[in-house]
């Protein structure tokens, strides 16, 4: 059983930056999420882009840039982070909302099955 002491822990920026240093995971526990903590997460694993609650163009891009597939978690998608993410991997290209040319083009030349 966690103490109060415990939970208080997880609102603290430097214990939690810690925290997720060592297992990018603990971003879905960290209660005041800074962009710091954010990125470091999101640079170590994509997918961790589904637990930031404040998601901002350079969070989002680091995250597709890490894993093209964490496109899927993307609130607000850009014709430039669709773009990273599909030149990350191609078949993050499923995940478009606005597939345009000049993406599917782009996902086409990263993998060729893409067509």
């Amino acid at each position: 059983m966690y103490t109060k002491k415990d939970l208080l822990k997880w609102y603290d920026k430097d214990y939690c930056l810690k925290q997720v240093k060592q297992d990018e995971l603990n971003l879905q526990y960290v209660i005041n999420q800074t962009k710091e903590i954010c990125l470091e997460a999101v640079k170590q694993n994509g997918y961790n882009l589904q637990y930031v609650n404040n998601q901002t163009e350079e969070i989002c891009l680091e995250a597709v840039k890490q894993n093209g597939h964490a496109l899927q978690f993307v609130n607000n998608q850009t014709t430039k982070i669709c773009l990273k993410a599909v030149k990350q991997n191609g078949w993050a290209l499923q995940y478009v909302k606005n597939q345009t040319k000049e993406i599917c083009l782009a996902a086409v030349k990263q993998d060729g099955n893409m067509l």
